[in-house]
């Protein structure tokens, strides 16, 4: 394609079974997701939007555009946002944060050397909720430890959700999770009331940096992570291609450090060198 406007095609087309099978594969060979001819009715939902935005007339047109050049340029990222998942609240699965502050966090501060930073990572952080619920407790933790000091990564493959995270600017219904101390100590309430939003305050805000990656591409940190969330984020994924992405991530852990995964992710007979020390959460060997 020569130009940046999708073609044209015509009106009323459904998604064949073949363009399905044609764009599940791709999907599932670029962000490691299944896509069975169940989800068939949900691609063709989410699509729709797609088809409805770029003025394209059928979901053969749009195959076309995405697997042109300039669709492969202006396109990508659109889909990865169509048809993934980016459900979360703060707080979620609380246990993991009162098993990190009770539990995981005296003894790693104990054992870092120089008075460097904890280097903690959020995989798959979504709109943000995740990584600034870490930087409340762990700044709630240097609090009360001197000289404890932390930096927190969070990554995801959607831009979207990213420029949601960095805006850090969330309905105020979103918040009830939140701990009313906490609220009240990293919450910037609008100045119109009527808008009903809060904001992560800046402090906050500069203790987190956001970045796009895909997990299905190659990956390495500049530094090892003393603490890993990646949860909810492989369940989509299969078996194989969820083993491959734990063996990855572990490589990004330093010995000693801990991974937390998703209450429905299990790390059972895969040939990974982490420990279980609680439900969903691991030790690296």
């Amino acid at each position: 394609m020569s130009g940046g406007t999708p073609p044209s095609k015509n009106r009323g087309s459904s998604l064949s079974d073949k363009d399905f099978l044609l764009l599940s594969d791709f999907i599932t060979a670029q962000l490691g997701i299944k896509m069975p001819p169940s989800k068939k009715p949900m691609l063709e939902a989410r699509l729709h939007k797609r088809l409805r935005l770029l003025g394209i007339e059928s979901y053969a047109g749009y195959r076309d555009y995405l697997f042109s050049e300039q669709g492969q340029k202006d396109e990508l990222p659109h889909l990865y946002d169509a048809v993934t998942t980016n459900t979360t609240h703060f707080f979620r699965e609380s246990n993991h944060f009162d098993a990190l502050t009770r539990s995981i966090l005296p003894g790693l501060h104990s054992r870092l050397r120089g008075g460097r930073a904890l280097r903690v990572w959020s995989a798959g952080c979504s709109t943000g909720e995740e990584p600034y619920t870490l930087c409340m407790v762990l700044s709630e933790f240097a609090e009360r430890c001197q000289g404890f000091r932390f930096e927190v990564l969070a990554t995801d493959i959607s831009q979207r959700v990213l420029d949601t995270a960095r805006r850090a600017v969330y309905v105020m219904d979103k918040m009830d999770d939140i701990p009313a101390p906490l609220r009240k100590k990293y919450l910037l309430r609008s100045k119109d009331p009527k808008k009903r939003l809060m904001r992560i305050a800046p402090e906050l805000r500069s203790l987190v940096r956001f970045e796009r990656m895909n997990f299905m591409e190659p990956f390495h940190l500049e530094k090892p992570r003393d603490v890993v969330f990646c949860r909810n984020v492989v369940i989509y994924f299969d078996r194989p291609t969820q083993e491959r992405l734990f063996r990855r991530i572990a490589a990004q852990i330093a010995d000693g450090g801990y991974l937390f995964t998703g209450h429905s992710e299990s790390l059972t007979g895969m040939d990974v060198p982490l420990v279980p020390v609680a439900p969903t959460i691991y030790r690296k060997v």
